[in-house]
């Protein structure tokens, strides 16, 4: 383990964002941030068709209005959560309390385990509802590829923001053993 890495010891440096970028954790950020943007742009581009009889519009999965609207939801959603832990994660390196680094930390587990359960049951809703469509609601079959590709992106998103919360867990153990470390040895943590 690299000493000092989530300490008081580095913050306060100048912004490397070749190291941001490397992250493992960063790149899954911005993995799931595409993976939000096809979710929901799939489904506002494609995901409703025009009615047959009239000039109203229905939903793709099974004439379903809430499953479009739970994918475009989710999917704007993580969008936006992304992009604010994008920004964490940014600030991270500047903040110098052992606390407040844990307070993200703690936030960040919390959150991307959140997404997680939440693209789960979009994946599961979506699927299910794409599973007993009728084969008359969309004859010329408009949107399918789109409505596939929120099934799919919707299940590797599931994978995304777990690997993330498992490596804030991670994280959070490296916090919690510098403050440790830190607490028992005041003299040698100092750098």
């Amino acid at each position: 383990m690299e000493g000092g890495a989530y300490g008081a010891g580095k913050a306060g440096g100048a912004f490397d964002p070749h190291t941001l970028v490397r992250q493992p954790h960063t790149i899954l950020r911005v993995v799931s941030w595409v993976f939000s943007i096809v979710v929901f742009g799939s489904i506002v581009n494609e995901g409703y068709l025009n009615n047959n009889s009239g000039g109203e519009k229905f939903c793709i999965y099974n004439r379903n209005p809430s499953a479009c609207s739970y994918g475009v939801a989710v999917g704007v959603l993580a969008f936006l959560t992304c992009l604010l832990y994008l920004a964490l994660d940014v600030y991270f390196p500047q903040i110098s309390s052992v606390k407040d680094r844990k307070k993200a930390v703690l936030s960040d587990i919390g959150v991307s385990a959140f997404w997680a359960f939440l693209w789960f049951v979009g994946f599961c809703f979506l699927a299910n509802q794409w599973q007993v469509s009728k084969p008359k609601d969309n004859p010329m079959n408009e949107g399918t590829d789109a409505a596939r590709a929120a099934i799919t992106f919707s299940f590797f998103s599931i994978f995304t923001w777990s690997l993330t919360a498992a490596l804030a867990v991670r994280r959070f153990k490296d916090l919690t053993f510098q403050e440790e470390y830190s607490t028992l040895f005041p003299a040698s943590a100092q750098p």
